[in-house]
């Protein structure tokens, strides 16, 4: 299988999202963007290797071009998992670096390793001898006490020795003891200029830059600053109509557009073919609630789909009844 470069491709990616950007919601973000750099979630190293998991790598080829996030310390076991991912298909494999989740720290990955730059660097290499797809890392600038300015660059470098020559940078430390993962998200200043610094130092390096981004125009200002890329995480989730639906002329400079009532109809057939595998609706829709968010009828589009979609029998046709109420609206208003 051809992989592409995705050093394009990166210049906008859906950060990597706990129970969020599961196959679902990725097959959602690609009918919007053709361009975006998809991620899974974290799936863990041990989960795949010891736990046979390997219906968590599940996903559609649409979703190319897509990478796999995957969480671990043993470069043994990420090296086979990471085997495990190119050969289904997947066009990256990423390394956790970042998460600060209690279950993260017990099993001495995730952000905790911005402190073990020599073991990130024996995991990625161990990666990369055993896929023929781009290894990469996602980390932050330093956790607790750590000097962002002094661990960052040694933590980069330190890597990078490894043949890694694309980083996701999520702006904030994390603070691994007395906050929670979601107070880790907000509460941590943002030091975007120490990653604008990075890219001056290491001017070899794809840096992308992560956190607290919301809209387009704040991404496209890193870009021209010149950062290689931006991954934007809760604002694309929850907002994904303003990120997502004019990614492709603003970022990529193609004519690829589509409406958000579009994606809602050529989301049916992939809701039709997951329900009769046995799923359920609530299973896709729940990702489907900010498409029409700030405009006319989300209310009851978000309503109509929260309170039906995870009854029994439950089918494209509620979907099309919430979306009445979007285009009813519009109507209203003169859209």
């Amino acid at each position: 299988m051809t992989h592409p470069d995705l050093s394009k491709s990166a210049r906008l990616s859906v950060a990597p999202m706990m129970d969020w950007t599961d196959r679902h919601c990725r097959y959602l973000h690609r009918l919007l963007s053709r361009g975006t750099l998809l991620y899974t979630e974290m799936v863990t190293a041990p989960a795949l290797v010891r736990g046979g998991a390997l219906h968590l790598l599940d996903y559609s080829p649409e979703e190319h071009p897509v990478a796999l996030q995957l969480g671990g310390s043993d470069p043994a076991e990420l090296a086979k998992a990471a085997k495990l991912g190119a050969d289904v298909g997947y066009d990256e494999i990423n390394l956790n670096v970042g998460c600060p989740s209690d279950r993260v720290q017990s099993g001495t990955f995730g952000a905790v390793l911005m402190r073990q730059p020599d073991l990130v660097a024996d995991c990625v290499a161990a990666m990369q001898d055993a896929v023929d797809v781009e290894v990469t890392v996602k980390c932050r600038i330093g956790v607790d006490d750590q000097e962002p300015e002094k661990i960052l660059p040694q933590f980069l470098e330190t890597v990078a020795t490894r043949g890694i020559t694309r980083f996701t940078i999520h702006a904030r430390k994390a603070w691994l003891q007395g906050l929670s993962p979601k107070e880790n998200r907000d509460i941590p200043p943002l030091d975007y200029p120490l990653v604008h610094r990075m890219k001056a130092q290491f001017p070899e390096l794809h840096l992308s830059i992560n956190g607290g981004i919301a809209t387009l125009d704040e991404a496209l200002l890193h870009l021209e600053a010149g950062l290689d890329g931006v991954m934007i995480g809760r604002a694309a989730y929850h907002n994904p109509s303003d990120i997502l639906v004019e990614a492709d002329t603003r970022i990529y400079g193609t004519d690829h557009q589509i409406t958000s009532q579009d994606a809602v109809r050529a989301m049916l057939p992939y809701i039709e073919s997951h329900l009769s595998s046995g799923g359920r609706l609530h299973q896709v829709t729940r990702h489907m609630l900010g498409l029409f968010a700030g405009r006319p009828g989300a209310r009851l589009w978000r309503r109509v789909l929260s309170e039906g979609a995870s009854k029994a029998g439950a089918g494209p046709e509620l979907v099309l009844d919430a979306l009445s109420h979007v285009e009813n609206a519009a109507l209203a208003v003169g859209e």
